[in-house]
């Protein structure tokens, strides 16, 4: 990828090789619980309390998440597929070496949260709260993101790919280092605030055309016909 001349630095993507994995026995989760090399297969964890949980080598598959309490958990080399619910609290998670497929989430909590080598494919994610986070080497492929939130959050090495659509997107505030979004199907209209923040990211020219009108509204120029 080249940006004026220079090379934008693609992400490194996470690649998650789980070892064979034991079925979760049962109960629920436990605050500061360590898990390592499990499968957490059509369970409904709602509403548990997983708060500092290590996740290790695990793959959680189909599971409800609605309310679960999962901030400060830490995610590592770790698949989480086909998981759903609203208002999973993830703030202040680590996520390193992850891949979450086709995921239904609403109202995810991931303020204050690090991402390292994460892979967010297909699915949608509705209000996704990304406030001051750290995002690096990260790719978000192939799904929906409705009005997230990146607020005063971190971007270096962030790829949007494959027609990955943005709704209401907040970028204000944003640090932004190689962050490609030619990906992003329609970027004109995926970003509600925070196009002044784009400084840092690569954008194709099609793209230029579709921001113009908030470009200039960001520099104060009167578009008149």
């Amino acid at each position: 990828m080249v940006r004026n001349g220079q090379r934008v630095k693609a992400a490194r993507r996470a690649e998650v090789r789980l070892p064979e994995l034991v079925p979760w026995a049962g109960g629920e989760l436990e605050p500061d619980g360590d898990y390592d090399g499990l499968e957490f297969a059509d369970l409904d964890l709602g509403g548990q309390e997983g708060v500092g949980a290590r996740f290790m080598d695990c793959a959680l598959r189909r599971c409800a998440l609605d309310e679960a309490g999962l901030a400060k958990a830490r995610f590592l080399d770790s698949v989480l597929e086909g998981v759903r619910g609203v208002g999973t609290d993830l703030s202040g998670a680590a996520l390193r070496d992850v891949e979450l497929v086709d995921a239904r989430l609403g109202g995810v909590q991931l303020h204050g949260a690090v991402l390292e080598r994460v892979v967010v494919r297909g699915g949608k994610i509705d209000y996704l709260n990304l406030r001051r986070a750290r995002l690096k080497d990260v790719v978000f492929e192939g799904c929906v993101l409705v009005e997230p939130d990146f607020a005063g959050a971190g971007l270096e090495r962030v790829e949007f790919r494959d027609g990955c659509v943005l709704r209401g997107a907040d970028f204000s505030g944003v640090r932004m280092v190689d962050v490609d979004l030619r990906g992003v199907a329609d970027l004109g209209g995926g970003i509600a605030r925070g196009v002044g923040a784009l400084a840092g990211a690569v954008i194709s020219p099609g793209q230029v055309v579709e921001l113009a009108p908030a470009f200039a509204v960001e520099v104060g120029v009167r578009v008149v016909g």
